[in-house]
């Protein structure tokens, strides 16, 4: 049974993040169209900084056809920036998150589309069925979840970018500012209607992938840092129980009954211990900081075809706003 405030009948807006994707961007532009020309639809590219022809591919499909919206930054800012900026500005009830690498096709939406109009979902996120990534990466996937749940961190198991949400519920999620913002991550702390759906996935068809082990592994030391306070919990105990076994063996050395070679031994392993609890504290702190300090806001846009907020202007824009289709 669907419902009159699905996708296909209030609207979508489609998100799509580029960072060199010049060679990608009118490809997934017309599979988009393709599939979802028939909708109350807009388009909306978020450049990130690019330094290839990207920008201008995007002016090109802007010029041609008045669904397609640009947003360009000042600099690049990161995936999340990227997707963010596309979230505040869209204009449709509903965003549906594409990558400009077409491993996710544009059809497979059509799954979300159903899940979201049948159970009244805010929130339907892909699964990739069959994934044709490197197994470094799929690998790294698995255990950012299977880790985020031992720590407690409610994620939508198996989630990806590929997904489709409620612009009011991705403009919040957004809006919070948060110092480590993990758009999976909170999700579920605003919302219990949400849902996975198994989709299909392909390898890159064309261009190289943007992003790298160091970079997924950062993002998910900060949500386990930032958010999972199981994890503070397990190192406040750990810190507690070195110092109770620094003191015993200090005791137990006065007494005699630890020999020098065994007291250094223990001496050198809490050393490590409390240089783990002292690490993870620091950067904990950091978590802390960043949430409350005044801090540069999540992207400065140099360009857009949409009207842009004061607070997200670094420059004055260049004159090409127009009102969304």
């Amino acid at each position: 049974m669907t419902t009159g405030d699905g996708p296909a009948d209030a609207g979508l807006s489609i998100v799509i993040p580029c960072f060199d994707e010049a060679d990608n961007v009118g490809h997934v532009y017309a599979e988009v169209v393709a599939e979802f020309g028939d909708l109350d639809l807009e388009v909306i590219f978020v450049d990130d900084g690019s330094g290839d022809g990207t920008l201008p591919a995007l002016k090109a499909l802007a010029d041609a056809d008045p669904r397609v919206q640009y947003i360009s930054f000042t600099r690049n800012f990161g995936f999340e920036a990227a997707f963010s900026a596309g979230y505040r500005y869209a204009s449709r009830p509903w965003v549906l998150h594409l990558d400009a690498d077409q491993q996710f096709p544009a059809a497979e939406a059509r799954r979300l589309i159903e899940a979201a109009a049948r159970g009244r979902h805010d929130a339907v996120f892909g699964v990739r069925a069959g994934r044709d990534d490197p197994w470094i990466r799929r690998l790294g996937s698995a255990g950012f979840h299977a880790l985020a749940a031992r720590l407690g961190i409610e994620v939508p198991r198996g989630a990806t970018a590929f997904r489709l949400v409620r612009t009011s519920l991705a403009r919040t999620v957004v809006d919070l500012r948060l110092g480590s913002p993990n758009f999976l991550a909170t999700v579920p702390r605003l919302t219990n209607r949400y849902t996975t759906v198994p989709v299909g996935h392909r390898a890159r068809l064309r261009g190289t992938s943007k992003m790298n082990v160091r970079g997924l592994a950062r993002h998910a030391v900060d949500l386990y840092v930032s958010v999972g306070r199981r994890l503070t919990t397990v190192v406040t105990g750990l810190a507690v129980g070195a110092g109770a076994v620094a003191l015993l063996c200090a005791l137990a050395t006065a007494l005699g009954l630890l020999g020098p070679a065994a007291g250094r031994a223990a001496g050198f392993l809490l050393a490590a211990v409390a240089l783990a609890v002292l690490g993870f504290t620091v950067r904990h702190l950091v978590s802390i900081a960043a949430g409350q300090a005044a801090r540069p806001r999540l992207f400065y846009v140099r360009e857009s075809t949409v009207p842009i907020r004061d607070e997200d202007r670094l420059l004055d824009l260049a004159d090409t706003t127009r009102a969304p289709s």
